[in-house]
């Protein structure tokens, strides 16, 4: 992968960076016709739509108006792609017709395509998403640009870049938890290159926000998290322009400009109305609002600031060892993982990893010792943690996010709205199933492979020993989209060898004869159980097949398949739900060629005790298998 290498000296290159601005700054008056067209054309398109949210839109011209056209916002046009460019994220994602409408304004796209908002063949939808190049990520689900943006922020510090990262946020949505978790760590991280704007207009999608126009509660809050705090007028130019030319200079920490505006500024008739949120103009009501508008000036465009070009170096994949566990030897796959991503660092040196707190417990903890600046602490906020993933992932690096997989859980929006980017992530689950023991109920993820077989083309691995760890986090390392790897807590004979293949959409077929009666189908800890289980019953005279469906997602449907059609049975054994699982995943690949497709798996609430004791007690160790197995051959047999 490439990597970006900038000037030793950042502070000094931010401040040349603001002295350019100042000199190219459009004037206020030129500002104020370009935020009177932006108007105009936000009104049009939404009336033309049929729906939309104009209001929301309308709050926010003047800042956004001033902070890309006023000279303070750098960007290549044409290349919206550019290492260097400034970012900018609208958190608040339905003003997303007032972006349209400010790429119109500076001609990068055509007045016309404004008239598809919200229809199917355009690239403008309700809300942004990555079709539209200049929407840096997808927003919408409230709550989550803020965490985007630090991952922006700190992909600069990684790249030695000098850009900027603005965020602009709505009142409403500074409710949102995963808000103040970003507001903490970028306070604590001490992101000078980060700036949020709010667009505190007061009002809602139902009534008043929380705080309404009190804009000292949120100076108060957001200072105590070691914030530079702006406060200004943010339909004025003029005084938004001086709070941009401050932040631009601050050195020391993140800033928030605390804007206060009006909800559906410029249309008196909506302005400040209570039952506007998410409603559009009629056609009479356009017309009269138009009116209001005076002068539009449609030949008038805006203009960006282009970047400084830094110099571009190339840092080379470098070989690596190969990993080595000796036969039966014990080894925990959360462990394996954790030697794994230290052993591929040097052949993935876009490579991050991220942890929420539980570095000791994900094994983690050596790769941050020895790779500081490539190991990123979020401390316990998941919904953080994988916002930032998902913005370091836009900027080409490769985020590796690890925590129990019970958490991940708390951060399913944030996943959820991470497949939409297109980007390439990995996730590591440790402390999957009740097999984790006395820690109890709350710490078992028993929902998490459900979870991430519902996202769009994502990629489920469930490893059994270590060997199967490391090779399957580098064919995720290797991979696309989101992956999420399941690595068990506890330790696990080691099953394969250095040359064992995995590929993923594969499985490998461990038991195996010409008198198979029933095909037991297992991962991770419960393909321990199945072995055992299988050796157990050839002692009496039964056969069984056993398979490690390693890769949940994609799924070898062949081998199933083919196992379904030889040996009659299927038995799926899985430390997790039986909704969403790995027998519902079979049993939707194979179809109507399923055949009997059986299941043990984790039902009712799980309670405290040794591993061996919980796969007891849930049914799914060894002696339920056998049992289960003797029930359906005798079944078959009558």
């Amino acid at each position: 992968m490439q990597r970006r290498v900038g000037s030793p000296n950042l502070r000094t290159h931010k401040t040349a960076h603001v002295k350019k601005k100042q000199q190219k700054q459009e004037s206020v008056p030129d500002i104020e016709q370009l935020a009177r067209l932006a108007r105009l054309n936000i009104l049009r398109m939404t009336t033309r739509a049929g729906s939309g949210h104009p209001t929301s839109s309308l709050s926010s011209v003047e800042l956004l108006a001033t902070l890309f056209f006023g000279g303070f916002f750098r960007a290549k046009p044409k290349q919206p792609s550019y290492e260097n460019n400034d970012r900018f994220i609208l958190s608040k994602g339905h003003a997303a017709p007032l972006l349209y409408a400010l790429y119109a304004v500076a001609g990068i796209i055509p007045e016309k395509e404004l008239w598809t908002l919200r229809k199917k063949k355009g690239r403008l939808q309700g809300h942004p998403m990555p079709d539209f190049p200049y929407a840096e990520l997808p927003t919408g689900s409230l709550g989550q640009g803020l965490s985007a943006g630090i991952g922006l922020a700190l992909n600069a510090r990684f790249e030695n870049l000098t850009y900027h990262t603005f965020v602009l946020l709505g009142d409403s949505e500074m409710a949102e938890g995963s808000v103040w978790e970003a507001i903490q760590l970028a306070g604590h991280e001490k992101l000078d290159n980060l700036i949020a704007i709010v667009d505190v207009n007061a009002l809602g999608q139902s009534g008043p926000t929380m705080w309404g126009g009190n804009l000292q509660t949120y100076v108060n809050q957001v200072k105590d998290f070691g914030w530079q705090t702006l406060v200004v007028d943010g339909h004025n130019p003029k005084a938004i322009a001086k709070a941009y030319a401050a932040a631009m200079k601050e050195h020391r920490r993140p800033v928030m400009i605390i804007a206060k505006t009006v909800k559906g500024k410029g249309v008196s008739f909506i302005e400040g109305k209570w039952g506007w949120h998410g409603k559009v103009l009629s056609k009479k009501e356009l017309a009269r609002a138009e009116k209001e508008l005076g002068v539009v000036n449609h030949k008038v465009r805006g203009h960006f600031v282009i970047p400084d070009a830094l110099p571009i170096t190339h840092i080379k994949a470098q070989k690596v060892q190969e990993p080595h566990y000796a036969q039966h030897a014990l080894v925990a796959p959360r462990k394996a993982f954790g030697a794994g991503i230290l052993r591929l660092a040097k052949a993935y040196p876009h490579m991050v990893v991220l942890d929420s707190e539980v570095r000791n417990s994900t094994f983690t903890e050596d790769f941050a010792d020895e790779r500081r600046g490539r190991f990123y602490q979020t401390y316990i906020a998941e919904q953080n943690m994988v916002g930032i993933a998902t913005g370091l992932a836009s900027r080409g690096l490769l985020p590796v996010l690890s925590t129990f997989a019970a958490f991940f859980t708390r951060a399913h929006d944030q996943i959820r709205m991470a497949q939409y980017t297109g980007t390439h992530q990995v996730y590591v689950g440790t402390h999957p199933g009740v097999a984790i023991g006395p820690d109890g109920a709350s710490q078992m993820g028993l929902e998490d492979i459900g979870m991430f077989r519902a996202l769009e083309k994502s990629i489920v691995l469930y490893p059994a020993d270590a060997y199967a760890t490391e090779r399957l986090l580098q064919s995720a390392l290797d991979a696309k989209g989101l992956v999420y790897i399941r690595a068990t807590r506890g330790e696990l004979p080691v099953l394969y060898n250095a040359k064992t293949v995995f590929s993923i959409g594969k499985s490998r077929t461990l038991l195996t004869s010409k008198k198979d009666r029933i095909t037991l189908v297992a991962a991770g800890v419960t393909l321990h159980e199945a072995l055992v289980a299988a050796r157990t019953l050839a002692t009496k005279h039964i056969a069984v097949r056993v398979i490690d469906l390693y890769s949940i997602k994609p799924i070898d449907a062949v081998t199933l398949r083919r196992a379904a059609k030889e040996t009659g049975a299927l038995l799926v054994v899985e430390d997790h739900r039986p909704e969403g699982g790995m027998a519902e995943a079979v049993r939707t690949a194979l179809g109507t060629d399923a055949g009997a497709v059986h299941s043990l798996a984790v039902t009712g609430i799980p309670h405290s005790g040794s591993s061996e004791e919980l796969l007891c007690a849930h049914g799914i160790d060894q002696k339920a298998i056998i049992k289960k197995v003797r029930e359906i051959v005798t079944m078959k047999e009558h």
